[in-house]
């Protein structure tokens, strides 16, 4: 049962162009992160494989996105990860954290291209120290969708990512993607896990950077 009102069409008003004070519980992710001591628990024909990985993470704040009534605050995102005993990319993700103010609702869309998308969401005080969001296969609203191979051969029924934010600035996350693999009776629990610490700090979101130029210029003319 959702609570929306009956306009659907009209937007807040005097929406506050600084995303990262508007982030709630993302506030913590914005920035340039590393990670060197990742784990991953995948399927092999063998059985279960655990690999160690080296991860970089940036989280940039993106303009303010008004949706008719509803208004998200959110961070763009891209996660490159290679394993600890090689060079080449072993996962490649993008997508976005978005945060409602108003209900405490966030959400995480992810790509990967493997050919699967998804949509998570939970539900985070603005103070929050932990964050999991969730989705499922044939969901009405936050689901999975692959390819037709992945559907036959790795089907993915659920994703958990629970993300937990220390008091040192580090955050860690437990990801479990749960999969029904071809030929297995049971389901698969693929987990990956890491902590990771900030390299650098989060650039301005563009309008933010628009309105300080703005009021620069203004000032240098004398001008309110």
């Amino acid at each position: 049962m959702h609570d929306f009102p009956d306009d659907i069409f009209t937007e807040p008003e005097d929406i506050d162009p600084d995303t990262l004070a508007n982030l709630g519980p993302l506030r913590r992710l914005a920035g340039i992160w590393e990670g060197l001591k990742g784990v991953d628990v995948n399927p092999k024909a063998d059985g279960p494989e655990q690999r160690s990985y080296l991860e970089r993470i940036e989280m940039q704040p993106i303009d303010p996105q008004p949706n008719g009534p509803q208004l998200f605050y959110g961070l763009r995102y891209h996660v490159h990860i290679v394993a600890s005993d090689e060079d080449t990319t072993f996962h490649d993700q993008v997508g976005h954290w978005l945060w409602e103010p108003a209900t405490g609702l966030v959400m995480q869309t992810l790509s990967i291209p493997r050919g699967q998308v998804a949509l998570a969401r939970g539900h985070a005080a603005r103070d929050a120290d932990r964050i999991v969001v969730e989705a499922r296969r044939g969901g009405p609203g936050y689901g999975i969708c692959s390819t037709d191979f992945l559907e036959w051969a790795f089907r993915t029924d659920a994703y958990t990512l629970d993300v937990t934010l220390h008091p040192d600035g580090d955050w860690s996350y437990v990801s479990d993607t749960v999969l029904q693999v071809r030929g297995r009776d049971e389901p698969f629990h693929h987990l990956d896990r890491n902590r990771l610490r900030k390299v650098a700090e989060p650039t301005p979101n563009p309008l933010l950077k628009i309105r300080r130029d703005h009021t620069a210029r203004a000032a240098a003319h004398g001008l309110s």
